[in-house]
């Protein structure tokens, strides 16, 4: 009487020796890629806010504060497209080496062997699902935060002596000197912030002041020259005493947050009191954004696992199955954000983002482990003992 070993069982909870070595290099090469290409993007678009940091004689430091506070939302991004990389290398690679052939020859079932793949997308996914709900509004609302107080308030705090400072897009300010105790001599300020109504205001004397987190100058001994914009005469108005706030004309406290720095709840459920039924829309679209986006990078890794996976090993189709795996993944990439600017405009068509995300690698699912399952499910039942 022969003996039968039984085969590895697919849904064990516990992982073998085989899962973590293939889970190991999974991870490790999702990790490095993921922070590699994440680090080249915030080097690229950190190059837009030098001039911002810089022509307002900020420091390196507020630099590389304001612009880390970006990086989640670009790994939100990334991450779909680099567990694909990841999960189309490593099993490449695995299927050149023939240690896919040695695994399948040792009994492991496609299933089995796909395994380390499919947690590496449960791992990629929930991350995504992270900060897509939770990490990218918190960073993304601090960023607008500090970039709003840089632009308005922070740099009102660096005037320099001999130096035309722009505290902000519509005000420049020019002091000839500044004494110790911090009073300044020679101010002249240019403001813009009324179109149609700049003025050009100078002083002998003043101080900068804080008056409710917003800074203030106080001019003594001065003048406010304005030409009227109907007759075109100059009008000159002297004081003894004046008080200009060099912040925006909006406070920080009125400043309208968009759709990305608001949490889930509120994307649902907006306030109409401080939003427009076009916003409303918006708001919607957003939060189904964040929930059905996440999922993207499950379809991609079943689209890399079938492309390494799906048919016999050879030298063609270790070219072909690759190339159509990443056309493949740039199709439903399109198709995701077609479907999203649709669903935009008429919000009936919101289900089809989920299916836009979910469907490809539920299909790519079916054709790799089908032919398994159904073979498990007409495998005969074991007939009894056999006789000596």
């Amino acid at each position: 009487m022969t003996a039968l070993r039984p085969g590895p069982d697919r849904l064990a909870p516990r992982l073998s020796i085989l899962d973590r070595y293939m889970l190991r290099q999974l991870l490790l090469a999702l990790a490095a890629s993921t922070g590699a290409l994440a680090t080249l993007i915030w080097l690229t678009q950190s190059l837009h806010f030098v001039s911002l940091v810089v022509g307002r004689g900020l420091s390196l430091r507020v630099f590389l504060e304001l612009t880390s506070l970006l990086i989640p939302s670009f790994v939100a991004v990334i991450l779909p497209i680099t567990t694909f990389v990841v999960v189309q290398f490593i099993y490449q690679r695995f299927g050149t080496d023939r240690e896919l052939t040695v695994m399948q020859a040792a009994g492991l079932s496609p299933f089995m062997m796909a395994r380390p793949g499919l947690i590496c997308a449960a791992i990629a996914t929930g991350a995504c699902l992270l900060l897509n709900v939770w990490v990218v509004p918190v960073s993304y609302h601090a960023f607008r935060q500090y970039e709003f107080q840089i632009r308005n308030r922070m740099a009102a705090f660096l005037i320099q002596d001999g130096v035309f400072t722009q505290v902000s897009d519509s005000m420049t300010v020019y002091i000839r000197a500044r004494d110790k105790d911090g009073t300044l001599h020679g101010i002249m300020v240019e403001d813009d912030r009324t179109p149609g109504a700049e003025a050009t205001i100078l002083a002998e004397e003043g101080n900068l002041v804080i008056v409710g987190d917003q800074p203030r100058v106080v001019l003594f001994n001065g003048s406010r020259q304005e030409i009227d914009a109907h007759t075109g005469r100059l009008n000159v108005l002297t004081f003894a005493r004046n008080t200009i706030d060099l912040s925006s004309p909006h406070g920080n406290h009125t400043r309208q947050p968009d759709a990305n720095e608001l949490p889930i709840a509120q994307l649902l459920h907006p306030d109409m009191h401080l939003y427009s039924r076009r916003d409303e829309s918006k708001m919607v679209i957003e939060a189904w954004r964040r929930l059905s986006t996440p999922f993207c990078a499950f379809s991609f890794a079943m689209i890399g696992l079938l492309g390494a996976m799906g048919g016999n090993y050879s030298r063609q189709a270790s070219i072909i199955r690759p190339v159509l795996a990443i056309l493949g993944v740039v199709a439903v990439q399109a198709l995701t954000l077609a479907v999203q600017n649709l669903a935009s405009r008429n919000l009936q068509l919101m289900p089809l983002m989920w299916i836009c995300t979910l469907t490809p690698g539920l299909i790519c699912a079916a054709l790799l482990f089908w032919p398994e399952f159904r073979a498990d499910r007409e495998k005969p039942a074991p007939a009894g003992n056999p006789r000596p």
